[in-house]
């Protein structure tokens, strides 16, 4: 005997502004988080899919497609694990890190082909819509550099206090996770408590991430959403450094 019958996918359409999303509950078992598809990639629907706990996942050649998983993963910045590896690279001062300094090459190298693939789901149309995202700031970039070259990086969405992580790249060791822990250690001064991981990984679960139901997710992200990000977010400050005391860290 079959099981009951999946739902019906919901179809967005290109250039309705104002269409709403289905409620994140409506998202598929299998795939995980399958939403909805269609639509476009506008400023205002990103920004509503983003405050929704909604994002975009799809490769060339496929519609644009909307999830919502469950559960959901999620990193504490103040629980960032830090290795000892990590630790010696952050010590070393061998990097040099940035906010903001060139969102399109961190996002450029981040749809670069990885080993193993065969493609990427950071299409022209994505490089586009986040850098509109970006030039409107609402989304940000961390740039990782090694005697002038960029080596690493990572960027993602704001949204209020919470900060949306899409995608990272390393060209040489530990550049990423020297990005991220940068990152976190300045969201602790700034007080913003949350970084959606959205599906795990092995690179985030090893850096202190973990999976949280979606509608404890939701509850969070919607305490956060308005809540203004404050005056010193994004301006890089080399004096907050991850091994500082009087932040929690977990060395592993």
């Amino acid at each position: 005997m079959s099981g009951p019958a999946r739902p019906m996918i919901t179809w967005l359409h290109a250039g309705l502004v104002g269409e709403p999303f289905p409620p994140p509950s409506q998202a598929w078992l299998e795939p995980n988080g399958l939403l909805a598809a269609g639509g476009d990639l506008s400023l205002p629907r990103l920004l509503r899919a983003y405050r929704q706990g909604i994002f975009p996942w799809y490769e060339a050649g496929q519609p644009i497609l909307w999830w919502s998983p469950d559960p959901r993963t999620v990193l504490e910045p103040a629980a960032v694990h830090i290795s000892r590896s990590l630790r010696k690279s952050l010590r070393n001062g061998r990097f040099e890190i940035s906010f903001d300094r060139d969102f399109e090459a961190v996002m450029r190298f981040c749809a670069a082909p990885r080993p193993g693939a065969s493609g990427t789901w950071i299409t022209v149309e994505m490089r586009h819509a986040y850098l509109q995202l970006h030039q409107a700031g609402h989304a940000h970039s961390v740039e990782v550099w090694r005697q002038g070259e960029l080596v690493g990086g990572l960027y993602g969405v704001a949204v209020g206090r919470m900060f949306c992580g899409e995608s990272m790249f390393s060209r040489v060791a530990d550049a990423s996770k020297v990005g991220l822990a940068w990152l976190c250690r300045h969201l602790v001064a700034w007080d913003w408590p949350l970084i959606d991981s959205q599906t795990p990984t092995p690179h985030m679960l090893a850096m202190g991430a973990r999976e949280i139901p979606r509608e404890r997710f939701l509850e969070r992200l919607h305490g956060l959403t308005n809540h203004p990000p404050g005056p010193h977010a994004w301006r890089f400050d080399p004096g907050i450094h991850p091994l500082d005391t009087g932040w929690r860290d977990t060395e592993r």
